[in-house]
């Protein structure tokens, strides 16, 4: 089997965490070169690894005619430059999110990768999930009816580190919404099948001293009107966050537990009911009809690389574009803007 060829850009950090233990057991893909500004960690990841190169910067690395596709996980503030730089020579780029500092930022990097015939595509990674999968089945297949409300929520303890850049705005363009909310609001479109239409928004540093907020909630309304509830936090410890995705429709309900997050797990109930009973003033709920589903979990950075380098061989429409990315960045963004207005953003 023809493998893709990838080469990492900035590829300490979640790239070491995740993507390319899970870029290793991809059938379709070989890692092939690393890239970190201090060559001495680019030097360890590639033995680490067993990769064919390292660099120390990006314009060595798209020299370099064996790469690809390129995974870009730097800082958002370098972003913009990096995915020019990879579409000017020719390689696919698997983009972390937020794709850019800024919708218009990303905007013209979708449009310059579009004039290149360069394929690009959004690390959105949960997709891929065993269960979030099936959820999306059972939306199709009308099993909970038609969606009125859902509710997700990814939460982390991420206390001051000067320096870091997550917590500087001109450095990661937001905060727990931007870099956590944005997976929520994700997998609420993508389940449903629906995008948000209208957002209502509130960001607030309410326990760290950065200048990103610790603290996020979003409301969202969708295209078919559902109501839709995110929250997101820097500030509750790992212990305590549970990672809940709930869905409600006229017909039942899906309740997840755990599956947002870096790693494939978690459970799943659902409720599947008869939406013809009349009015039951009594709302005795006596009958239990929730069930618990099984999957086989995998690994769900495996399945994005896999997806994407298959698209790479095959000249198909990517799992998971950047126009996706672009357009939850565009909601995460009214939700500032009404965060700082109090009021709603019509999207």
């Amino acid at each position: 089997m023809k493998k893709i060829k990838w080469g990492v850009i900035g590829a300490g950090g979640i790239a070491d965490r995740r993507t390319i233990p899970g870029m290793m057991l991809a059938n379709n893909a070989e890692l092939y070169s690393v890239m970190e500004v201090d060559m001495n960690i680019a030097e360890k990841l590639k033995e680490k690894y067993n990769a064919k190169k390292a660099y120390d910067n990006i314009e060595d690395l798209l020299k370099d005619s064996e790469i690809d596709a390129v995974y870009i996980a730097s800082p958002v503030v370098y972003h913009k430059e990096q995915a020019m730089k990879a579409a000017d020579a020719g390689k696919h780029i698997l983009l972390e999110k937020p794709i850019c500092l800024t919708v218009e930022e990303g905007r013209q990097v979708v449009d310059y990768c579009e004039k290149r015939n360069v394929k690009l595509a959004t690390g959105f990674m949960m997709r891929f999930h065993s269960y979030h999968q099936k959820m999306k089945q059972f939306v199709k297949e009308g099993k909970i009816g038609n969606i009125v409300s859902a509710r997700a929520q990814l939460t982390c303890w991420y206390p001051d580190m000067p320096g870091n850049w997550r917590q500087s705005f001109n450095t990661s363009g937001g905060g727990a919404l931007m870099d956590m909310g944005v997976h929520c609001l994700d997998l609420i479109q993508y389940i449903t099948g629906y995008k948000a239409r209208r957002v209502a928004g509130m960001a607030s540093t309410l326990t760290f001293n950065y200048e990103v907020e610790d603290s996020g909630l979003i409301v969202v309304e969708l295209e078919n009107g559902a109501l839709c509830h995110i929250e997101s936090n820097f500030n509750i410890p790992d212990d305590a966050a549970k990672g809940r995705l709930e869905f409600y429709g006229t017909k039942g309900s899906m309740l997840a537990e755990g599956t947002i997050s870096q790693i494939e797990s978690g459970q799943l109930e659902v409720t599947f009911s008869d939406d013809t009973k009349a009015y039951d003033a009594k709302q005795d709920r006596q009958e239990d009809r929730t069930r618990k589903i099984k999957v086989e979990f995998g690994n769900m950075y495996t399945k994005e690389i896999e997806s994407f380098s298959d698209s790479i061989l095959n000249n198909t429409e990517v799992a998971v574009p950047a126009l996706d990315g672009l357009q939850i960045q565009s909601v995460i963004e009214g939700a500032y803007a009404s965060s700082k207005s109090g009021t709603y953003v019509k999207l």
